[in-house]
């Protein structure tokens, strides 16, 4: 169809307004008001959408625990009735949970409940799923692989960025284009959260990303509120104004998220319906990714980290019979402090359990490191496990010429999404020509084709033989890089430090050859980042090969040392902050208690563990520090706290809080991540928090601010349905003569907004939360 398709707009808008009140479960009336539900459907089909989304946004087994199946099947039938000839879309939106180690919902679980919602939204009639308003990119990836399992309906997925266009666990667009793509979702895009105006900038940066069709469904502008009531600044006309600047700039299908009505539809379609739809273009991009970023290969030279691999190492060895996942992390963190790019992770030991070790490993790197991964094995199933666990677009180590690691290997990276290594050695062993690695490759890049593995998703390696047995092994390998570059163009990989082995002074050979293979082609060098000389040879061909603009990263390379080394004592409080700021909560205990022989409480609270948050807090408002690493560092200051609570109780000392502080997410609203980081934050900076709750009634925060004299409050609320119900909570705050303070966040929510519904204060996160208890308690 060569025009823009269209989709409906809010449901939740049109129910408030036909008197849904606060609080009430809005996919409830798929079974108790079928016609009024069905009756705006119908609105919108009159208005001119070619695509309804079903009254299924939250019904879930969370929320809806023996009603589900009921729930779903009806609201795919009050749709359907609407339609005729039109698009049914089942509407999955988030549980409202993070999942495992940010929070308490396993991987699994989260698929399982999402799957339940897929399959009987297939069996009942619906066209198409859509996935909508994900703010979480592992969330995400359980909702996708749940609905192709379970369905054999079209994919597509929408997610929900900030005003920085990230998410809120911190991916950027690419790292979501990367995910999607890879787990095969026919069409991506954004919604809810912005209006048109502030999603602009983000679809320029998505359409020179995706190889797929566009979907746009924005707010109507942001939230305000008049006369008590909640409204959104874009009426039909404003936001059909900013919807056709929208469409020329190159999307596929449009539609409207909260606040938009069969009025803002109908204009939309009107000024849009000559707009030509964007030309779907496949982009050349060879991309791995990791819950915060996407890296290309091939743009710049690509460092992988090769330490995390117990080949030679006999501590290594040892770790991982001891399940010693510290050890893994320091490595994994090491590297990255050197300058890695992308960690390869190989487990194998005859005598682990490797697929659970390679579970996780990842799992514990992907907690306290941003970047992607290398998984390394030469097992298929500990690659599935690993791929299908992994928050992102992994790289994967390895294929080769032989028709059954091919078939074994392809379909697990069909299925989960990754690039793939291709080893240019077969039955016969390693071709000692360049021709012979090339008709390899050849083969390879064949038979993934067949698999509907494209050549983007393959990285070519020619295979490093040390140059000790063989003087001509590193021209053998320098011409079949440049061979392949000239033959396929496609990416290339090499393991470089195997050319030195057997030789002295390792570190000069490989450098030399490092600079060699990059000048030949290589995309990516798996080395050891920590190697200094190495690493002086990469950011030198960088410098000079015009990769490094104004040889910025040489320069920093060269004039960044290390602090000196402190004496003992200082050692043992460097580690502990350092083991916050990083994440690492084993450590964490067993440091403190080691600390507190020579050091006071109060002194290791002050003095270390609340710097360390300052630190991590500061790089979540820059960016740098992204939300699984502020949670794990949250989560690791609280095994230091305990283990100075034990120390003050087994003396009879008293830990003395700052300030008590009442929590919850308001009357109808059951997504509560927001507010479950806030009290996390809040607890770590000594505060004193009762935690209320979701779906919390406005008559129990009144009472518990007032049974326990909390002098600060703060409510939560996701959902646009919800707002209303948080203004009314404030103001039966205010009427029982409480003189708390009021905090208020949420995604819906604006500084603005909340001055209008009587907030003192909007907290946009949980360092934000955290700002304001030191105002208002008077820590700052």
């Amino acid at each position: 169809m060569n025009r823009i398709l269209y989709f409906d707009g809010a449901m939740g808008t049109m129910l408030q307004q036909s008197g849904l009140k606060a609080g009430e479960l809005p996919e409830r009336l798929n079974l108790t008001d079928p016609g009024l539900v069905t009756d705006i459907h119908r609105q919108y089909i009159a208005a001119g959408c070619d695509i309804l989304k079903t009254n299924t946004f939250g019904a879930n087994a969370l929320k809806f625990p023996d009603k589900t199946d009921e729930i779903v099947a009806a609201a795919v039938k009050n749709a359907r009735k609407a339609a005729g000839d039109k698009l049914v879309a089942l509407d999955i939106g988030p549980t409202g949970k993070l999942l495992q180690p940010l929070g308490e919902l396993a991987f699994e679980d989260a698929y399982a409940l999402f799957a339940q919602i897929a399959r009987v939204g297939q069996e009942s009639g619906a066209d198409l799923v859509l996935i909508e308003t994900m703010s979480d990119t592992y969330e995400l990836k359980a909702a996708v692989l749940a609905a192709k399992e379970h369905t054999e309906l079209p994919v597509y997925a929408t997610v929900t960025l900030d005003e920085n266009g990230k998410l809120l666990t911190g991916g950027d667009i690419a790292a979501v284009v990367a995910l999607l793509e890879g787990l095969g979702v026919d069409a991506l895009g954004f919604n809810c959260g912005l209006g048109p105006k502030q999603m602009k900038a983000f679809l320029v940066t998505l359409r020179k990303l995706t190889s797929l069709p566009v979907i746009l469904n924005p707010n109507a502008g942001l939230p305000k509120v008049k006369d008590g009531e909640t409204y959104f600044e874009l009426g039909p006309d404003g936001f059909a104004e900013a919807m056709c600047e929208i469409a020329q700039l190159g999307v596929n299908m449009l539609g409207g998220c909260c606040g938009t009505t069969p009025a803002h539809i109908a204009r939309m379609i009107e000024k849009t319906m000559h707009i030509l739809p964007a030309t779907v273009k496949e982009k050349d991009f060879t991309v791995v990714s990791s819950y915060a970023k996407a890296v290309v290969l091939g743009e710049r030279p690509v460092v992988i980290g090769e330490r995390i691999n117990p080949t030679g190492k006999k501590l290594f060895k040892q770790a991982l019979r001891d399940k010693n996942y510290d050890y893994i992390t320091d490595e994994g963190l090491a590297q990255v402090d050197c300058g890695a790019h992308i960690l390869d992770v190989n487990v194998g030991l005859p005598e682990i359990d490797e697929a659970e070790m390679m579970a996780e490993a990842v799992a514990r790197l992907q907690s306290v490191a941003g970047v992607p991964l290398q998984i390394d094995s030469a097992d298929p199933l500990v690659i599935e496990k690993a791929l299908r666990l992994y928050n992102g677009k992994a790289l994967v180590n390895s294929v080769n010429g032989k028709r059954e690691i091919m078939d074994a290997v392809f379909p697990l990276v069909k299925k989960y999404g990754g690039v793939v290594v291709a080893l240019t050695l077969d039955e016969n062993g390693i071709p000692e020509t360049p021709e012979g690695r090339l008709a390899i490759a050849e083969k390879i890049l064949s038979t993934a084709k067949a698999y509907g593995i494209k050549k983007k998703d393959l990285i070519f390696d020619v295979l490093t033989m040390t140059v000790s047995s063989d003087e001509n092994q590193a021209e053998v390998t320098l011409e079949s890089l440049r061979l392949i570059k000239r033959t396929l163009n496609a990416a290339t990989v090499l393991g470089v430090s195997n050319v030195s082995f057997g030789l002295p002074s390792r570190e000069v050979i490989t450098s030399a050859f490092l600079t060699m293979a990059l000048h030949s082609g290589l995309d990516a060098a798996i080395i050891n980042p920590c190697a200094k000389p190495v690493m002086n040879a990469y950011y030198s061909y960088k410098a000079l090969s015009g990769k490094d603009m104004q040889c910025a990263e040489y320069i920093a390379s060269q004039t960044s040392a290390p602090d000196p080394a402190p004496t003992a004592p200082q050692q043992k409080q460097a580690n502990l902050h350092d083991v916050i700021v990083s994440g690492q909560r084993d450590k964490a205990h067993d440091l403190t208690k080691e600390l507190l022989q020579s050091t006071a409480p109060l002194d290791i609270i002050n003095g270390y563990l609340v710097p360390a948050l300052d630190v991590v807090g500061s790089g979540f408002e820059k960016g740098t520090v992204f939300l699984p690493q502020l949670l794990m560092s949250a989560e690791t200051a609280k095994a230091a706290f305990a283990a100075i609570k034990a120390h003050m109780e087994s003396s009879g000392a008293v830990q003395e809080k700052k300030g008590r502080i009442i929590l919850a997410t308001v009357k109808g609203d059951v997504h509560d991540i927001g507010k479950n980081i806030v009290k996390v934050m809040l607890e770590n900076y000594g505060y004193d928090v009762i935690d209320l709750g979701k779906n919390v009634d406005i008559d129990e925060v009144v009472g518990s601010t007032q049974r326990h004299g909390a002098e600060l409050v703060g409510l939560s609320a996701l959902m646009t349905t919800t707002v209303a119900s948080m203004g009314d909570t404030i103001t039966a705050l205010r009427r029982s003569g409480s003189s708390c303070k009021i905090m208020v966040g949420g995604a819906v929510l604006t500084e603005e907004y909340a001055k209008t519904i009587g907030a003192d204060y909007y907290a946009k996160d949980a360092t934000g939360a955290v700002a304001i208890a030191k105002t208002v308690f008077g820590n700052d």
